[in-house]
């Protein structure tokens, strides 16, 4: 049956919104006149809106839209509001047509009879496979309102470190293309034109200046040519690590790499462990929790290896064992996982690692950074170094041969 919004009056003069069922505008006019209210404002139906909004609306909802809506829904239902009125206040409240358009859409499968997470099903972009297991655990362990909270928390969490992990790279990246683009520009630009004046003078250059000026006609030469060779094999590289084959083999050597392989390591860990914790929590089979942590993982060799974690559960082994056979998480965690199984607060135990697996990351990064940070900014002087040179030693040669 088609969604009508409405806006109307009730008998106190006070302005209601919501969503009002009925097969047509006249049907839903009569609903509302039943429910005491006057229509101000009468919406076209879902499926009709749905053509229009379509070029409007986003993809999907957006991550941090999620992370609201799933807010709003915790408190909401946990202060004992109705499923359906919930979702019908969350999408009201919503200041997006695309995100308001999809829960109305959910909240009609809801008053279909719709289980809510099947409900989210039909919207999968949406609504990631991982969001709607909890969701569904959370249906039948009879705490909806905790699993959303604990939900809520995990999307910001994991999302705060995907973006805190992105955030540490862009200063030093950056400043490293300033760097190039400055070096670049000296060389094609001021060497050039200092250079020429010196071979008025038809004295040999010092080799230094000899290296500099060969360097600089290379790049006045072929410099466009190597940036399109560079581009090309940067896309041969992207597209190679979309062959899983590939990716494993390159994931596997990220790993090994001083200082970035730990800090990898620990951003999977602890995305890993916060999602196990609240799978696990919110009632879902240890089995399906872990299923559904190890697609949170990015690192595939890592992922590969949880395959056997699984593996080794189902046949009956403890989580600390078959973690700690796999041999691809932070050791800490493991000793967290085992601890945790002992004393029967797995969850809670999953928790504190994730917290301290975040608190390592930070803490490694931090100091990554203040040793690259300064690395760069040498780098950088040296080269300028080297071009100054190579115009100042020309001249202090000749200005020694006019003074002879």
């Amino acid at each position: 049956m088609p969604a009508f919004e409405y806006e109307a009056l009730d008998f106190g003069g006070k302005t209601r919104r919501g969503v009002v069922s009925a097969e047509s505008q006249r049907q839903a006019r009569s609903e509302l006149r039943r429910m005491k209210l006057t229509p101000l404002k009468l919406s076209a139906p879902r499926s009709e809106e749905a053509s229009v909004e379509r070029k409007n609306r986003p993809a999907r909802i957006r991550p941090s839209e999620l992370v609201s809506v799933t807010r709003q829904m915790a408190a909401l239902i946990g202060a004992g509001t109705p499923l359906e009125e919930a979702l019908n206040a969350v999408a009201l409240q919503s200041d997006t047509g695309g995100t308001r358009t999809r829960l109305i859409a959910v909240r009609e499968r809801v008053m279909e009879g719709w289980r809510f997470a099947d409900a989210l099903a039909e919207d999968k972009k949406s609504f990631p496979a991982l969001y709607r297991g909890v969701i569904a655990a959370g249906e039948t362990s009879g705490d909806l309102p905790g699993v959303l909270t604990r939900l809520a928390l995990m999307l910001e969490k994991n999302r705060a470190l995907k973006n805190k992990a992105v955030a540490s790279l862009i200063y030093p990246a950056a400043l490293a293309v300033i760097a190039s683009l400055v070096v670049t520009a000296l060389m094609i630009f001021v060497v050039p034109k200092i250079v020429s004046q010196f071979n008025n003078f038809g004295a040999e250059l010092p080799f230094l200046t000899r290296l500099v000026v060969g360097i600089s006609d290379w790049i006045v030469n072929y410099g466009l040519i190597a940036l399109l060779v560079m581009s090309l094999m940067g896309l041969g590289v992207w597209r190679a690590l979309k062959e899983p084959r590939i990716r494993l083999w390159v994931d596997e050597r990220v790993l090994k790499i001083p200082v970035f392989g730990r800090l990898a390591q620990a951003v999977d860990g602890a995305r890993f462990a916060r999602t196990l914790a609240t799978l696990f929590a919110g009632g879902a089979p240890l089995i399906d929790s872990l299923v559904g942590a190890q697609r949170t993982v990015n690192n595939s060799y890592i992922r590969s290896r949880l395959d056997k974690t699984v593996t080794m559960v189902g046949e009956g082994a403890s989580l600390a064992a078959a973690l700690k056979r796999a041999n691809a998480l932070p050791p800490m965690l493991v000793h967290m996982v085992a601890a945790g199984e002992r004393s029967g607060a797995l969850a809670d135990l999953l928790d504190k690692a994730a917290v301290q697996l975040e608190e390592e990351f930070d803490t490694a990064s931090t100091v990554a950074l203040r040793l690259l940070e300064p690395a760069i900014i040498v780098a950088m002087g040296g080269a300028v170094l080297v071009i100054v040179l190579s115009i100042l030693l020309p001249i202090l040669r000749f200005n020694t041969l006019a003074a002879g």
